[in-house]
Order: structure tokens, then C-alpha cells, then sequence
């Protein structure tokens, strides 16, 4: 595996500090982020310095109970051929559930949920690993999420989890120290452990971020500084592996270029003496027995249990049997807050719009519609939800909205249908010529009017 050295998380945010910044022999991109041939001008830039860039996504969902989406292969496929990467990495976990296979609703979690670490749900996730690796171009490394929540029955911890999966695929590792944090506080996993059973010499390279304690769960932000705790089992981590590569994560709440100089900087020293102290032997556990090849029984199965969880997240029905009630609640509220956050972020106007009470608004949207598609529909879809049922009081604000929506609910923008250009080039035309007011609009307005 190449050596990565220390880099950072790119986004759009930070690209001009990220450029300045010293040190940095590589980066990291949200893959479903990016499009080739319309690469943001600064990674361009950092490719041509020879700076490597990683494509990482986000919505494959390889730890789901379907096959994985050729479609989104051929994406991610494709962003690492354009950006001549060395490798892409995605998540060990699912993000959508439902649907053909179950005969239930399609739902989206638009976030990583933890797939059950059970032999079952290994096979699965085994079998959709090496329908990727078939249709990737270079290497694929998975990585280990944060989860609030656990699943009732699990038959192994993460290390072995993640250890036969590495055994049966060959696939590469990323190993989040962040998580196991996370994982130590929400679910009582103990990090020391889960590197001792890890296949370290799978490891691809390793992340680095910052999070928050509330109320005695832990939230993997990505949006505060690094802890001395995620620090630590770095440390530890290094002092079993020289870990190929390194990557802090940022992406939001983004500091002063100094200060993300700064966590690189521990970062860097906590690599330094955890390689400068004895290492400790991995343990290995022994491997499961060979096991046939996953049957559509099995999917359906894995499938119905990732439903009834999503469904309890996203759709407000009861708790399967099992589950700790309370985090589940937590990690509802937690999705319903990221997908405001993400909707806000792909439709910068909404919030514009409608101001203090977008937040509200869009809560109690989600709260009755799960999202069935990706984030820029969950816009369109909330807008028009709006408009339909509680559109805003405020004139102005109603006219924007209006306006906002139907630009982009058709097939084409609604300022460039042909009706409407026709409409607009002919009031120029009238306008020129000095025909005006009452004379000519019902016209104008017939022509401006959507067909029906």
C-alpha cells in the first residue's frame, strides 16, 4: 500500500488554507462531492503539486442487505481514474434499507448506521465487498463508523469483525480512531482491544477528528478539535503499526488556518511517540469456519431487520424488540438534525428564505416524511410540502419559495421552458415598441402559465 503521509480532509471551505498549509502530502474528498471534468479548481491545483487526492464516499452502503448499486460503483470508479488515486475507501455500514427486496418502503438514512456484527450479516457484507472490488480500478479500504446505537445479538466484537472481513476479502482498512473514541463512550467498547484483534497489516491509513460529550453519548462531529483521548489510541494505534497515512477530518465549524495547523501538529506527535514506544502483538482470533456463499434468504433477512431499524429512525414505528429505546431516540433526533444540516447545505436558499424558522420547519417535516431519495430531493420535497400546507406568512419570503420551487420541480428549469422564454423574449419585443399594461398582459400571462 503506498505511503500516504499526513493530510487533511478537503472541502470547499478550507481549499484556499489547505493550499497554504505546509506539510500536507495528501487530501481527501467526499466522493459523491466532486464530478470529473468539473474538479474544483484548487484540487486541480494540488494534483498538478503532486499532491495525492482520495476519493472517500459516502453512500454505497456496503453493509446493506442489497447488492451494491452499479451506478454508484461506476461513480466512484470513475472519480478515482480522474484523480488517478491510489485507492477509494468507503464505510462498513448501511445508509438505506427497503424496497424491492423486502417488499417495504424505500428509505434512506442519509447517514451511516452499524450493520450488525453477527456471521450473517458478515457474509453479506463479504459478498458486497467483492462485487466492489470487482468494479474499482485501484484498491478499496473500508472504514470502521461511530454508532450511538447497538444491535441486540452481535456474535463478535469489532476487532474480530473487522478482522475476518479482512481475511475473507483482502480488502484494506481505515481504521477512524475517532470512532473507536465514540464507540468507547456510547457502547462500552474498549479501543486497546479493538486494535489488538485488528489484521493491522491490512491497515490502508488512519482518521483523525474532533467530537463532542453530551449528556454521556458522544457525537463524532467532525466540528471540534481533536481530544486528548482520540489523540491517545492514536498513539497506541502507532505504537502496533506505522500507520501508511494519516488524515485529519474537519467539515464544519472550521477554524483559523493556524489552528488546524496546530491539530496537524499533534497529530503528527502522537504518531511520533507512539512509533518511539514498544509494540504490543496483535491477537488473533481464530478464523470462523468456511462458510457457503450468501443466499437470497439471507439478504432478505439481514434486509428485514435494517428495515425495521430505519423505519423506527426515519419513520417514527415502534422500536424493534431489543434495541435501548433511549439511544435510539437519540440517534432519530441525530439524524433529523444532520439532514436539516445537509439540506441547508445543498439549498443554501431555503434557510435565506425563510430565516429563523427554517430549523423548525424542516423538523417537523422530517419528522412525518422520511427521505426516499437523495438530499436535493429531500429540498424540493420540503418546499413543496410548504408551500401545500404551511406556507410562510411573510409575502416576500412566499414569492421566493414559490419561485425557488418551481425553477427546479420540472424536468427543466422553469426559466427556460420554451413557453416562458417565448413569454419574456415577447415582452421585450412589446416593450420596445411600446406596447404596454392592461392591453397585452392577459396575453403575456397565458403564455407564462405551465401547461397543465
Amino acid at each position: 500500500m503506498a505511503e500516504l503521509g499526513t493530510g487533511i480532509g478537503w472541502r470547499p471551505e478550507i481549499a484556499d488554507a489547505v493550499e497554504r498549509m505546509p506539510g500536507i502530502d495528501w487530501v481527501e474528498v467526499v466522493a459523491e462531492n466532486v464530478c470529473p471534468g468539473r474538479f474544483p479548481d484548487s484540487l486541480l491545483r494540488l494534483r498538478g503539486r503532486g499532491v495525492t487526492v482520495v476519493p472517500h464516499g459516502v453512500s454505497l452502503g456496503l453493509g446493506g442487505a442489497g447488492r451494491p448499486d452499479e451506478g454508484r460503483l461506476a461513480a466512484l470508479a470513475e472519480r478515482a481514474t480522474a484523480l488517478g488515486s491510489p485507492l477509494v475507501t468507503e464505510h462498513i455500514a448501511f445508509v438505506r434499507a427497503g424496497g424491492a427486496l423486502t417488499a417495504t418502503p424505500h428509505l434512506e438514512a442519509g447517514h451511516l448506521l452499524p450493520v450488525p456484527r453477527t456471521r450473517d450479516a458478515l457474509d453479506v457484507l463479504c459478498a458486497n465487498v467483492r462485487i466492489a472490488q470487482d468494479a474499482l480500478p485501484v484498491p478499496l479500504a473500508l472504514e470502521n463508523i461511530a454508532a450511538l446505537i447497538s444491535w441486540p445479538g452481535e456474535e463478535l466484537t469489532e476487532g474480530q469483525f473487522l478482522y475476518e472481513l479482512a481475511d475473507r476479502t483482502g480488502v484494506r482498512l481505515l481504521i477512524d480512531v475517532a470512532n473507536l473514541h465514540t464507540n468507547h463512550v456510547n457502547r462500552g467498547e474498549d479501543p486497546a482491544r479493538a486494535l489488538a484483534e485488528l489484521p493491522l497489516e491490512a491497515l490502508a491509513y488512519v482518521h483523525v477528528a474532533g467530537g463532542f460529550e453530551r449528556d454521556g453519548v458522544w457525537h463524532d462531529s467532525h466540528a471540534h478539535p481533536v481530544p486528548r483521548p482520540v489523540l491517545d489510541i492514536l498513539t497506541d494505534l502507532a505504537s502496533r503499526v506505522a500507520p501508511p497515512g494519516v488524515l485529519l477530518e474537519r467539515d464544519d465549524n472550521f477554524p483559523e488556518p493556524t489552528e488546524l495547523e496546530g491539530e496537524l501538529g499533534a497529530v503528527r506527535e502522537a504518531v511520533s511517540v507512539g512509533r518511539a514506544k514498544p509494540g504490543t502483538a496483535p491477537e488473533r482470533s481464530a478464523a470462523g469456519p468456511s462458510r457457503p456463499p450468501v443466499t437470497e434468504p439471507a439478504r432478505e433477512q439481514l434486509g428485514l431487520a435494517q428495515a425495521a431499524v430505519l423505519s423506527a429512525l426515519v419513520a417514527g414505528t415502534p422500536v424493534p424488540e431489543g434495541f435501548d429505546r433511549v439511544r435510539m431516540g437519540v440517534q432519530a433526533r441525530a439524524l433529523a438534525g444532520k439532514r436539516a444540516d445537509v439540506v441547508a447545505d445543498v439549498a443554501p436558499e431555503l434557510p435565506e428564505i425563510l430565516g429563523e424558522s427554517y430549523r423548525r420547519a424542516f423538523l417537523d417535516y422530517a419528522r412525518r416524511h422520511p427521505m426516499t431519495g437523495g438530499y436535493r430531493r429531500d429540498a424540493l420535497d420540503f418546499a413543496g410540502h410548504l408551500l401545500r400546507t404551511d406556507p410562510p406568512q411573510d409575502p416576500v419570503a412566499l414569492r421566493e419559495l414559490r419561485d425557488w420551487w418551481r425553477e427546479r420541480s420540472g424536468p427543466v428549469p422553469y426559466s427556460r421552458r420554451p413557453l416562458v422564454r417565448a413569454a419574456r423574449a415577447t415582452r421585450r419585443v412589446w416593450s420596445r415598441i411600446g406596447l404596454r399594461g392592461a392591453a397585452v398582459r392577459p396575453a403575456l400571462n397565458s403564455l407564462s402559465r405551465p401547461a397543465s
